[in-house]
């Protein structure tokens, strides 16, 4: 399993979670996370300033987009003939909305018409996942990454600009 945007707010814990059901991890995140990447888990890690995992030779069975910075055809590429994609729209901003079509209908309607899946997150937990979670955060297979903490004292001097970036 390949993740894009290994160290940001969710792929951390999907990085964490496909450990935990026995997958082998390929981490993708920018050079500053490779060692935080490696250290929850991840079996392998790209330093996408480095190399583009869409333009390598290896194949993955299921990639999850965190970021949405290659086009579904490159990002089928990097599948397995029957490998699943799912995109999970990267930062809310033009370019999302850009490929919201895409991702909401084009894609969808291609996975008809090639071995390879695409699937888009769908939010509607259930109990038994809830409880499920609940169970790798107490058993210590799935625990939160906090990039930096602050003294209560700072949080009005705290902008959401300044927080943009510090996940891991």
């Amino acid at each position: 399993m390949l993740i894009n945007g290994a160290s940001g707010s969710v792929g951390p814990f999907a990085v964490q979670i496909a450990k935990s059901f026995g997958a082998e991890v390929t981490g993708v995140c920018s050079t500053t996370k490779l060692d935080l990447v490696r250290s929850i888990g991840a079996d392998h890690v790209i330093d996408y300033a480095q190399e583009d995992f869409a333009q390598g030779d290896e194949r993955y069975d299921v990639i999850l987009d965190n970021v949405s910075k290659h086009s579904l055809s490159q990002l089928r590429r990097a599948l397995t003939p029957k490998g699943m994609l799912v995109p999970n729209g990267g930062r809310f901003d033009k370019r999302w909305l850009a490929n919201a079509p895409v991702l909401l209908v084009e894609a969808p309607l291609l996975s008809l018409f090639v071995p390879q899946s695409i699937r888009t997150i769908q939010l509607a937990p259930n109990q038994d996942d809830l409880l499920a979670l609940r169970e790798l955060l107490e058993s210590g297979k799935v625990r939160p990454v906090v990039g930096r903490t602050y003294p209560l004292s700072q949080t009005p001097d705290r902008t959401s600009a300044d927080d943009e970036h510090t996940i891991g």
